[in-house]
């Protein structure tokens, strides 16, 4: 294969980024429909819930005191909203298949034009480095997201452990007290299993120190810093440049590895892991 020149490269790398600015307003495209999709199924679920009430407070004539009008008028109002949200999902259906097509075409465009750049070329090399961005932001998506539903279990855990023996010495006998008492038990010990088992807050802090890991190695290799700093002083300033890039990716690759290891040994027993201890 010809040795492409500088121009061509550029050429191309103008491509990617076009690609790639394409691929992420399809992207965009594809959340916001699908956040619209949750919006429509929250209001179908609530005017369902609402018909259901206004329709049995019609039927055994709750609003017998209240003008005839008024009660078919609200009952008419919310069984068309339901309605109305019922055929916005249809609706959002389709638009949300269109997006989805459209967001693998600008995905396979983007990937052809980063295949069409030279493995050796900086180019490439940059474009790793820049591709680490979204990483570390997925990374600290999913630490946040476990940190969340781990303080979320806890704060379970600490209220409802302490509203409940609360409610029991309060009462003692069969009541509604000491019913929602031991509902609530019962819903500490769910949540306390949960954290055990999932382990939210341990996959949150080996998520949020492989972001950290990555942005260190990020921001040294942009300023040359530490492990970056040296290289071959026979290399021209484009080849010493192409080096730490292929450091940093080298670095990059270790650091995903060890956080694939760590996720596994999350998911093994502790019985597994003293056993290959």
């Amino acid at each position: 294969m010809a040795r492409l020149t500088e121009a061509q490269i550029t050429t191309l790398e103008s491509e990617y980024r076009e690609k790639s600015r394409a691929y992420d307003h399809a992207l965009e495209n594809l959340k916001a429909t699908r956040f619209q999709r949750r919006m429509y199924y929250l209001i179908a679920f609530g005017s369902m819930v609402l018909t259901g009430l206004l329709g049995y407070t019609v039927v055994i004539g709750l609003w017998e005191e209240k003008p005839t009008f008024t009660r078919w008028a609200g009952l008419i109002i919310v069984a068309a909203l339901w309605i109305g949200a019922g055929v916005m999902l249809m609706h959002n259906r389709k638009t949300k298949v269109d997006h989805t097509s459209e967001l693998r075409k600008k995905l396979a465009a983007k990937q052809n034009a980063a295949a069409a750049l030279p493995l050796d070329s900086e180019a490439a090399l940059r474009i790793y480095r820049e591709s680490t961005l979204e990483l570390m932001d997925a990374y600290r998506i999913r630490a946040t997201r476990n940190r969340r539903v781990n303080n979320a279990l806890q704060a379970l855990i600490i209220a409802g452990s302490i509203v409940a023996s609360t409610l029991v010495a309060m009462d003692n006998n069969i009541t509604p007290l000491n019913l929602a008492a031991t509902i609530l038990s019962a819903t500490v010990g769910v949540g306390a299993g949960l954290s055990g088992y999932f382990k939210f807050r341990e996959r949150g802090f080996n998520l949020q120190s492989t972001a950290d890991e990555l942005e260190k190695h990020y921001t040294a290799v942009q300023f040359r810093l530490d492990e970056y700093e040296n290289v071959d002083p026979s290399l021209t300033p484009e080849e010493g440049e192409k080096e730490r890039l292929r450091r940093f990716a080298r670095l990059v690759e270790k650091i995903k590895e060890e956080q694939r290891k760590r996720e596994l040994q999350l998911e093994q027993s502790p019985e597994q892991q003293r056993s290959q201890g």
